[in-house]
Order: structure tokens, then C-alpha cells, then sequence
């Protein structure tokens, strides 16, 4: 396969490239939990629990807020200024304060019939924080901790961001980590880093985490180089490549070449013809043309039933198992600890045994998330236990290598004969008479 030699060039800027198009893929927040969809106009979508339409966040900037109304209308949501904590009335301390279920005044029936009346989550919020008879008993803290809850409960609060390989990276490893072999989003930046990527580099990338490496690669290097993605199966897939919603100019420098190929392709028996005439997986095909209707129709149908269903509902913990029994890297305990478990390991053996690789490393990289605020920052309880393993290392050239060594040998051979005389031939200076 050779390379045309032509690189895209830069492309300006548009001038509506920090406003949303119709079109565009974006990523849905609230809180911490993501979701990224195609922004299409009279498309109904559904997240966390709330259906709504997207057309009004058209033409606004990313980042917006937004508050779905009644109808599944969304509305920019004003910035309204909190009360500041002289104006708080606060308890010194939570000890006298028992949660018998009886603090609350409004009833579940009553909450619904606020909200059939059509009055906002924000008002709901305030109505349950004055009807409550131990609020102002409570810390300031707890407070804070109280409104956040409630408002995650009762307020349909959305903010549209741009899709990047960070937020695609959490958003893949918390809802969907089986599809991207569980890696979490700082392992993708050491690849990144250890891998030098950038702009202007010619790249070949072989991974089965539905094209999430080649979507940082290709956003990391703007649109300048080229990136040829190796791909077992069929075809390649790339259905996250397509949730950053790269120009066209970006993909003019990516190309595809099958990896049960590569041994002809070295071997120099490869021809096109051999590409032709191979049988294309249509799954496959259709993940990497980018068309995720059918996969966002099936993602809408199970939230639709999980918005009817109740909170703690059944069939949520048994798509997970079936997310889990799928991936292929999963043992099950029995087979654990056999060989088969320790790829990278074998791998990094027969690299130090055959030489070549300078720096080779095999490491578990640990992290840890804080929360950062006002007198109470510290580690969060919930982290992750690990973040798999990664290889990395500097090839060298062998033969070359090998040649310089074999010249500097000789050459050091030659000298040592030219500089030294023979043992044998060694005489003693004989002393002189006096």
C-alpha cells in the first residue's frame, strides 16, 4: 500500500464551530452522567429517565444548560443566584436530627400533583426544602448535600458539550465499558503520550475498542498525517470514531488495510485484487460508515421501559451481566490464573528475550478521584480497583544494528593486532654494563 504523499491542509476556522448545527453530534450531561447523540430536529431522545426533543439547541453555543419543559421542550436555563451563607439558617451539628421518614410534610402525592400542574423542578425543590422540619437543623453541608440530591430527583436539568476524547472516554467506560476492553481514560492518554501522537505523523493503529484510539488519534493530530487502521473481521468498526463528529477533511487521511493480510503484504504476494474479492461483514460495515440509527433506536426503546419501570428495576442488572459475558477478555474465576490470562506478560518475555526494544515497560497505572470542595476535599469512596496493563517500549533496527556491531568488532579486532605485538615475540631489554 503506498501513500499518495498528499497531507490535508489546514482548515479555518468556522465560524459556527462553537455553535450547534443541525446535525452535529453532541454529548448530553447531567452530573456525571454522559450520553452522545446526533442532533436531528423533531427526533424524540431519551436520557436519564427524560424524554425531550433537541431542536431548540440549535444555534445556541456548547455548554448551554438547558431545562426540559412540558412537551419535551428544551429551554436555556437562567442563572439564578443562590443565597449566600450569611443568609442561611444552619444547624452547629446533625446529632439531634433522626431520619424517621416523618420530617417531610409533602407526600408522594402531593409531589405528583405538583408536577401534573406543571410546575418546575426548581420550584418542587423549594417547596420540599420548606416542608421540611429538619432543614434548618441541619449543617450547612448537609444542606448543600440535601438540595443536590433533590435536585437531581426533581430537576430535568441538561447541558450539551462538545464531544472530546475525555468526555467520550468516561462516557464509554461508565455506561458501555465492555465495548472498549475496560480501558479506563488515563490509560488512553499514556498511549497517547507514549505513542508521540501528533500532527503531521504517519500512524498505524490496531485496537477492538470501537474506534475510541482512533478517534483520540485523529483528534489529537487535528487533520494533519495519516492514520492507517488495521482491523480483524470484516471491517473496521468505528462507532465511537464517529460520536466525535470530525469535517471530512479529517478523514482524507485515513485508510483501512485487513490484518489477516499483512503477512501477504510483507511477504510481497499482495494484491488489490485480494481486498475485492474478500466477503465484507455487514455489522461491521455499518458501525464504521457511522450510522448508528438502529443502535440509538435500541438504546431508546430500553429507557423507555426503564423510565416506566421502577428505579431499582430487574433488567438493568441483566443487561449489564450480559455486557460482561460477552466481552471476550472476560474468564470466567475457574480459568483464571491460567496462561491465557497474561498476554502482555508473554509478550513482554519474548521481546526481552529476542532484544530490539529499548525502555520496554510493563505497567498498572492507579487512580484516584478527589472531591474538591470548600472545607471538604478528599478522596472519593467509590474508585476504580484497576486499570489493566500496558506495554510499551522503542523499537530498534535490527539489521542495521546488528551490521555496526559486527564493523565495530572487526575494526576493534584490527586494531588491537596493529597496536599489540604477540605474546610471543615480546623481548626483554637487556641490561646494559656498566
Amino acid at each position: 500500500m503506498e501513500d499518495s504523499g498528499e497531507q490535508p491542509g489546514p482548515q479555518p476556522p468556522h465560524p459556527g464551530d462553537h455553535r450547534i448545527r443541525d446535525g452535529d453530534y453532541v454529548v448530553l450531561k447531567r452530573e456525571d452522567v454522559f450520553k452522545a447523540v446526533q442532533v436531528q430536529r423533531r427526533k424524540k431522545v431519551t436520557f436519564e429517565k427524560q424524554w425531550f426533543y433537541l431542536d431548540n439547541v440549535i444555534g445556541h453555543s456548547y455548554g448551554t444548560t438547558f431545562e426540559v419543559t412540558n412537551g419535551g421542550s428544551l429551554q436555556p436555563k437562567k442563572k439564578k443566584e443562590e443565597p449566600t451563607s450569611e443568609t442561611k439558617e444552619a444547624g452547629t451539628d446533625n446529632r439531634n436530627i433522626i431520619d424517621d421518614g416523618k420530617s417531610q410534610k409533602l407526600t408522594q402525592d402531593d409531589i405528583k400533583a405538583l408536577k401534573d400542574k406543571g410546575i418546575k423542578g426548581e420550584e418542587i425543590v423549594q417547596q420540599l426544602i420548606e416542608n421540611s422540619t429538619t432543614f434548618r437543623d441541619k449543617t450547612e453541608f448537609a444542606q448543600d448535600k440535601y438540595i443536590k440530591k433533590k435536585k437531581k430527583k426533581y430537576e430535568a436539568i441538561i447541558t450539551v458539550v462538545k464531544p472530546s476524547t475525555r468526555i467520550l472516554s468516561v462516557m464509554y467506560y461508565a455506561r458501555e465499558p465492555g465495548k472498549i476492553n475496560h480501558m479506563r481514560y488515563d490509560t488512553l492518554a499514556q498511549m497517547l503520550t507514549l505513542g508521540n501522537i501528533r500532527a503531521g505523523n504517519k500512524m498505524i493503529v490496531m485496537e477492538t475498542c470501537a474506534g475510541l484510539v482512533l478517534g483520540a488519534m485523529m483528534e489529537r493530530m487535528g487533520g494533519f498525517g495519516s492514520i492507517i487502521q488495521l482491523y480483524p473481521g470484516g471491517g473496521p468498526v468505528r462507532a465511537a470514531t464517529a460520536c466525535f463528529g470530525f469535517p471530512e477533511s479529517f478523514l482524507s487521511g485515513l485508510y483501512e488495510f485487513p490484518l489477516n493480510k499483512v503477512d501477504s503484504l510483507l511477504n510481497g504476494t499482495f494484491s488489490a485484487e485480494m481486498l475485492s474479492s474478500e466477503p465484507k461483514d455487514s455489522a461491521s460495515v455499518e458501525e464504521s460508515n457511522g450510522t448508528l440509527e438502529e443502535k440509538q433506536a435500541s438504546e431508546q426503546e430500553n429507557e423507555d421501559s426503564m423510565a416506566e419501570a421502577s428505579e431499582s428495576s430487574p433488567p438493568e442488572e441483566q443487561e449489564t451481566m450480559e455486557i460482561v459475558s460477552q466481552d471476550p477478555e472476560y474468564k470466567e474465576p475457574k480459568e483464571r490464573g491460567s496462561r491465557k490470562d497474561y498476554p502482555l506478560l508473554e509478550c513482554y518475555t519474548k521481546l526481552r528475550e529476542r532484544g530490539g526494544v529499548i525502555n520496554l515497560r510493563l505497567s498498572e497505572t492507579w487512580l484516584r478521584n478527589y472531591q474538591v470542595l470548600p472545607d471538604r476535599s478528599h478522596p472519593k469512596l467509590l474508585m476504580s480497583g484497576g486499570g489493566g496493563y500496558l506495554l510499551s517500549g522503542f523499537t530498534v533496527a535490527m539489521d542495521n544494528l546488528r551490521a555496526d556491531l559486527s564493523l565495530k568488532s572487526n575494526a576493534s579486532t584490527l586494531e588491537l593486532h596493529k597496536t599489540e605485538e604477540p605474546a610471543a615475540k615480546k623481548r626483554k631489554c637487556p641490561e646494559s654494563d656498566s
